[in-house]
């Protein structure tokens, strides 16, 4: 095995985030890390073992992907044995990429300079046109689940500021349920675990029967929902997040995926 595969290894969790978030989909996002492991494994010295491991890997991600782009502008093709999904296409524009790789993952502009070979006045720019983006998206209702009532007051506040409307907040799943019914909300933040051994996923798989709703997902432990072996949320957020993180998630998850109301 290459020398370098346990750290990258180490920070896969955080590359299927990014790639999830970009793409809006587990399943998008996984494959398009796939093909970037066997870019590495069939051209390990890509990545120098000495180097920024965390850094390098996101570029790698990158140059395979600019160089997908440039070969086969309308199509994507086979990369060895995986099978890269019909219609997968390009990536998302600069400005997303920019934006979710300082505020979701927290690279630096040098480093976000180095990821997508551009200069750091280049990667500003980009940045404060995408934030720009961010407050001409139309206002959506956005239910709450959250069982700490101090941090869903804090995330009711970053939502209304948004110029979102939060439609209800629940701590429990029959809670949410309930609410979710009765209001019919556009997105969804919810924490993990809520009070009583409730869940917040299987409240939101079960609101999820009847829609097809943006979910962003809030947890302490975020390496346990990016292990690429499961049902895995495309949009996922660390605890204790600070409140451009939430702001980015919130504008990529209704960009990538245009709420559709309840049946």
């Amino acid at each position: 095995m290459p020398e370098s595969s346990a750290e990258i290894v180490k920070f896969l969790p955080y590359l299927r985030r990014y790639a999830r978030a970009l793409l809006g989909s587990q399943d998008r996002g996984d494959e398009y890390v796939r093909v970037c492991l066997e870019a590495y494994l069939a051209e390990p010295d890509r990545i120098d073992p000495s180097s920024n491991i965390r850094l390098e890997l996101f570029a790698l991600f990158h140059e395979v992907w600019s160089l997908v782009d440039e070969t086969f502008p309308e199509a994507v093709p086979d990369f060895g044995d995986s099978k890269v999904l019909q219609g997968v296409g390009r990536l998302p524009p600069r400005q997303r990429q920019v934006l979710l790789l300082v505020s979701l993952e927290g690279f630096s502009f040098d480093e976000v300079s180095r990821i997508l070979n551009a200069s750091p006045d280049d990667i500003r720019a980009e940045l404060e046109a995408a934030r720009a983006e961010l407050a001409t998206q139309t206002s959506v209702r956005v239910l709450i689940i959250e069982d700490e009532p101090l941090i869903a007051e804090d995330i009711a506040g970053l939502v209304t500021d948004m110029g979102h409307k939060v439609c209800g907040q629940a701590a429990r799943e029959e809670e949410a349920l309930r609410i979710a019914a009765e209001t019919l909300p556009e997105l969804i933040l919810a924490d993990i675990q809520l009070k009583g051994g409730d869940s917040g996923i299987k409240a939101v798989q079960k609101i999820l029967r009847s829609t097809n709703l943006p979910v962003i997902f809030i947890t302490g432990f975020p390496e346990r929902l990016l292990t690429g072996e499961q049902l895995e949320p495309a949009f996922l957020i660390s605890k204790p997040f600070q409140p451009e993180v939430l702001r980015t998630a919130i504008g990529q998850a209704l960009a990538v995926h245009p709420p559709q109301k309840m049946n």
